[in-house]
């Protein structure tokens, strides 16, 4: 297992559409997965892209730690979203920790035409946030490392996660979902402004840094 060397935005690997894996359970596979973890630790992220390691292939993996997932709760709260959505999170497991998850050549379907607004970062993005556009419920299916399938309805930080990982296989960064592109800056300066998450995302490097 090795800590993998992240790419960043303007790098070419990140700009194109990743390719379909044939074989799921093959050895280099399972290697990728394994150092994709041990590097998604090390950068204290939530999600990893194949393509954020420098690999086209069709491969995300995603974990929400419980904290992160009250957290979301509370944001989408200060974002404008109504209690009735906050309990349908609820209702549906959202505000609940998502153990550690692989998904090979994930489709991605939107059950509804509602989007929210969030608060976005990206380790290929490093040290940036913005206020990102995404579909609230969402359908996703994809193959497992042992060649089973895997299909969950999800909504609220579950779907963003999955939608912008998803993303890298296509060649699309977050700010280029972003409607407004004044919300998109820098951690440390957006954590003195209003804008939600970006105190909290601070806090959090600044814990990681001294970890």
């Amino acid at each position: 297992m090795a800590i993998l060397k992240l790419a960043r935005m303007g790098h070419p690997v990140l700009k194109r559409t990743a390719d379909a894996i044939d074989d799921p359970t093959a050895p280099e596979i399972r290697r990728l997965i394994a150092d994709m973890v041990d590097t998604l630790a090390d950068a204290s992220g939530v999600g990893l892209a194949a393509p954020q390691v420098h690999v086209p292939k069709r491969l995300v993996i995603f974990h929400i730690p419980e904290s992160r997932a009250r957290e979301a709760l509370d944001d989408d709260m200060e974002e404008g979203e109504d209690e009735e959505d906050e309990e349908d999170d609820e209702e549906n497991g959202n505000g609940d920790a998502v153990p550690m998850t692989v998904l090979i050549n994930p489709e991605i379907e939107a059950l509804s035409d509602e989007t929210v607004i969030g608060v976005e970062g990206c380790l290929s993005l490093p040290d940036m946030i913005g206020r990102v556009p995404r579909f609230r419920h969402i359908r996703y299916k994809a193959l497992t490392p042992d060649g089973s399938n895997i299909e969950r309805e999800v909504s609220g930080f579950h779907a963003r996660v999955v939608q912008h990982e998803c993303d890298h296989l296509e060649g699309i960064l977050y700010p280029m979902r972003m409607e407004d592109l004044s919300t998109l800056g820098y951690v440390d300066e957006m954590g003195r402004s209003e804008l939600p998450l970006g105190e909290r995302i601070r806090e959090r490097k600044k814990a990681a840094d001294n970890d």
